[in-house]
């Protein structure tokens, strides 16, 4: 079982967390049951499946829960997105948040990609 509390990407992935929640106290009320909400479920999910995969015992089933993280980082851009497009953000908050997580995006990416090299090549039966 791996410590994912040593993790750069789950350290990374709380700061976002952190990041998202503070974003969207600024959005408007009536994004409560809408985008405040989706955008903190992404946001919770992505350290929160790194979490998960590394209790599994695969390195196949800890790939998998990356993807899945790595899946509710790009949900999340494009939330961030759509609120910068709709007004919500300015152009210089949007631009500081995409970084961060675009630097996320491909440090998860990595790891699955090293992940998967190094997984036996898979037979045809």
């Amino acid at each position: 079982m791996r410590n994912f509390r040593e993790l750069d990407i789950w350290i990374k992935g709380i700061l976002v967390v952190k990041e998202t929640y503070l974003l969207t106290k600024a959005l408007p009320d009536i994004e409560k049951f809408g985008l405040i909400s989706q955008m903190q479920r992404c946001a919770v999910s992505i350290p929160s499946n790194i979490a998960e995969g590394c209790s599994r015992n695969s390195q196949i089933e800890f790939k998998r829960f990356l993807e899945i993280a790595l899946g509710s980082a790009f949900e999340l851009e494009t939330q961030l997105i759509l609120c910068s497009e709709i007004g919500y953000l300015s152009s210089e908050t949007l631009q500081r948040s995409l970084s961060e997580l675009h630097l996320l995006q491909k440090q998860m990416n990595a790891l699955i990609t090293k992940i998967a090299k190094s997984q036996p090549p898979k037979t045809k039966s």
